[in-house]
């Protein structure tokens, strides 16, 4: 292995370090903000895909090409990498998500009764939202024993609700 391969190898691995320390630090190293083309993932993938492309070119048993070419050859294979960093970054930056739930959305949920609800007092209620089980407060009108399906009727804190049995028939 010639000096040139461990050059560009070094060069590569200094664009795999650059794109893990991008991932680690997320915005800290960015040169102009989440809306640029110039940023830390795309000059990584540069970098690395640079570096790789031209080690191993210049690796080819019984190639013996001139160092310029082989950066030249590098450098174009370079261009796809970083167009397909800029385009997976971009997405994964403006990535649609759903809102985070509150409590307003907790009303009209259906749940299980996990403590006792007693008279006048707090039980505890299990009531799956946004895909996550939750287990809150829970205040009812009439006693409800722990198993029973109910229904959330309001939410007067993010840890608490107020519930009535759901079906009658079901518990």
């Amino acid at each position: 292995m010639g000096w040139t391969t461990v050059l560009f190898i070094i060069v590569g691995a200094v664009g795999l370090g650059l794109l893990a320390l991008s991932m680690l630090g997320g915005e800290l190293f960015d040169f102009d903000g989440a809306d640029s083309v110039l940023s830390i993932e795309v000059v990584a993938a540069v970098l690395a895909g640079f570096g790789f492309t031209a080690a191993f070119i210049s690796a080819l048993p019984g190639v013996d090409l001139p160092l310029a070419l082989v950066a030249a050859l590098g450098a174009i294979a370079a261009v796809p990498v970083a167009y397909l960093a800029w385009l997976l970054t971009g997405r994964a930056r403006n990535m649609p998500t759903d809102a985070t739930p509150n409590r307003t959305d907790l009303v009209g949920r259906p749940g299980v009764v996990v403590t006792e609800i007693r008279a006048g007092g707090y039980g505890e209620v299990r009531v799956r939202i946004g895909g996550q089980q939750v287990k809150l407060n829970a205040l009812a009108d009439e006693p409800l024993p722990a198993g029973v399906h109910v229904l959330v009727v309001e939410a007067p804190s993010d840890t608490s609700v107020k519930v009535r049995l759901a079906d009658p028939e079901r518990n």
